[in-house]
């Protein structure tokens, strides 16, 4: 396993993220070494949607507002069906998301996580996986959708379900410790 330990990343998460989404990767990514925050748009605690119902409520790190992307190697986006409905909607959110990309820095979206994705406009000709729901939509978007377990292309990792969440940590995990892909 990659050590993390000089690596900083942003979980970016609304209300109603799938709960194991983001708890599962937080995990891994903090034995891994790394420092993650929880970054919101709402401050103290957020709660998380656990398969049909109002899961745990987590701690929110650092408020959307008061957040740069300047502090952080990588960005990790949960899914859950509430949660990128509500952040595609927040411009700070889309903004905070798009200068991860512009900087070719790891982004890890899993399940409806990729939806926030589309929003930035940055997703043309790359290739990536989300849950099925959201295929045409991001083929739409002009990304290249795969049905797979786990998807990497430069950097951006993506997968389909919590299911593949073993997967996607460890991916995840590589692409934060090799760092940000600088456009040639």
């Amino acid at each position: 396993m990659a050590s993390l330990s000089n690596r900083k990343v942003a979980i970016l998460t609304e209300e109603g993220f799938e709960q194991v989404e983001l708890t599962s990767p937080k995990e891994a990514l903090e034995a891994a070494g790394a420092k993650v925050d929880v970054v919101s748009p709402r401050s103290g605690k957020i709660k998380a949607w656990n398969h049909t119902d109002w899961g745990i409520e987590i701690n929110v790190d650092k408020e959307l507002s008061s957040a740069s992307p300047d502090d952080y190697d990588a960005l990790v986006l949960p899914g859950g069906v509430l949660n990128p409905d509500k952040l595609r909607q927040n411009k700070e959110a889309v903004a905070f998301v798009s200068a991860f990309l512009d900087e070719g820095k790891p982004v890890a979206a899993i399940c409806h996580g990729p939806q926030m994705l589309i929003e930035t406009g940055m997703i043309g000709g790359r290739t990536l996986t989300s849950y099925p729901s959201l295929q045409t939509d991001l083929r739409n978007a002009g990304a290249n959708w795969v049905n797979e377990e786990v998807v990497v292309d430069n950097g951006l990792v993506t997968s389909r379900t919590p299911k593949d969440l073993d997967a996607f940590n460890k991916k995840a995990i590589e692409e934060i410790g090799e760092g940000a892909h600088h456009h040639a």
